[in-house]
């Protein structure tokens, strides 16, 4: 099991709604509504916000890569 499905199975059923909202969303191309900022020092790692949950991926070529789903905290960005 990798690090992202232990995440999810540690949320709650409605936090894991809203992740998986906004995971459609963005599978879609749909970033109308999402809050998506690109990471200080990154070309291609962003953030999406989804209330206290950060999601973070890195978009190239048009495919779009999980990095982490996190809580935010002070060590949420350390280590991209």
């Amino acid at each position: 099991m990798d690090k992202i499905e232990k995440t999810l199975k540690k949320l709650s059923l409605k936090e894991r709604e809203y992740v998986k909202l906004a995971l459609i969303k963005l599978n879609q191309g749909d970033f109308q509504g999402l809050n998506i900022v690109k990471l200080k020092g990154q070309e291609d790692i962003f953030r999406m916000r989804t209330g206290q949950l950060r999601i973070i991926f890195r978009l190239k070529n048009k495919n779009i890569f999980i990095l982490a789903i996190e809580r935010r905290s002070e060590k949420t960005y350390r280590n991209f």
